[in-house]
């Protein structure tokens, strides 16, 4: 018995592999359109829907991001998250400990802690991850997944990969991870979730994504869980929108676990002005800076002067 289960988890994690080797030849990470549907649960929007302070209701499940295999809603809630980000501005500042003191600790798609952990931390509640960064994890599953790891995993994406009737790729390699490692906190967004992120944006921009050519990033789709499952929030190393036009700004890679890569500030620059399949990062951050004014979120390495 024991010799079939060796051989049972040796096939599955050969299938993985397998999969993941052909998505990262086929994906194509210029995303395509999806429809926009109402916003989630037939919410509707007044001229304050963002801004309105709301009563903290704890332990209320979060019924746009649902489990893989069983489909029963997210119940996570905190007194304060610290979301950190894998900006390069993370790196020499020392937050390590502060973050680790936090009873809830974010972070974004694959970023590492070890290595970093004097600059981020060690520990993590959860990680919000990209379609596009789930071949990332799959290459170290028993890292991300396996037995001692308690990390919720909330995975956001379109609906050409999330479908789960057996045609959306990315959704088969999160259901065999998920039979492989039975344990793993695997969670998907919801299509109605997705579009309302999209509502969001164009409410907030006055924007239509797609029509503008852009596509939301991780930390679009983490702020606004956030700030409906935490009570208060501590944002580090992530930069406002002013702060590439700053003289004297600190150059730093745009990912801390990528030294010498790219500019962040350069990255953010090439991505607004994108035509077609850019994130609109300086866009985003001038919308969380009034979702500052409304919420208890803080920013910190860099801290933001709120007006």
């Amino acid at each position: 018995m024991r010799l079939d289960a060796d051989a049972r988890k040796s096939l599955i994690a050969t299938s993985l592999i397998v999969a993941v080797s052909l998505f990262v030849v086929a994906v194509n990470y210029s995303e395509k359109p999806y429809f926009l549907l109402q916003p989630v649960f037939g919410q509707t929007f007044s001229g304050h829907w963002m801004f309105s302070k709301q009563p903290y209701k704890a332990f209320k499940p979060h019924l746009g991001y649902v489990s893989i295999p069983t489909q029963k809603p997210l119940k996570l809630h905190c007194e304060l998250c610290s979301i950190v980000s894998s900006s390069g501005q993370m790196l020499g500042q020392a937050a390590g400990a502060q973050i680790d003191r936090s009873p809830c600790i974010w972070r974004m798609n694959n970023a590492p802690t070890r290595g970093f952990e004097q600059d981020v931390g060690r520990r993590t509640t959860l990680r919000v991850v990209s379609h596009t960064s789930v071949p990332l994890l799959l290459q170290k599953p028993q890292h991300f997944f396996g037995q001692g790891n308690d990390t919720i995993y909330v995975v956001w994406g379109p609906l050409r990969n999330m479908r789960t009737d057996g045609k959306g790729i990315v959704y088969n390699m999160l259901r065999q991870a998920a039979e492989s490692y039975p344990q793993a906190q695997i969670y998907v967004t919801t299509e109605e979730r997705m579009n309302y992120c999209d509502t969001v944006f164009k409410k907030e921009t006055g924007k239509d994504r797609i029509q503008s050519g852009s596509y939301l990033s991780t930390g679009w789709f983490t702020l606004i869980l956030a700030m409906d499952m935490c009570k208060e929030i501590h944002i580090y190393g992530m930069i406002n929108d002013t702060y590439c036009k700053t003289e004297g700004y600190r150059k730093v890679p745009y990912h801390y676990y990528e030294a010498g890569s790219r500019d962040e500030c350069a990255e953010y620059v090439l991505h607004e002005s994108a035509p077609y399949g850019g994130h609109r990062f300086i866009t985003e951050k001038s919308v969380f800076a009034k979702w500052a004014k409304a919420h208890a979120i803080k920013f910190f390495n860099p801290p933001w002067l709120l007006s």
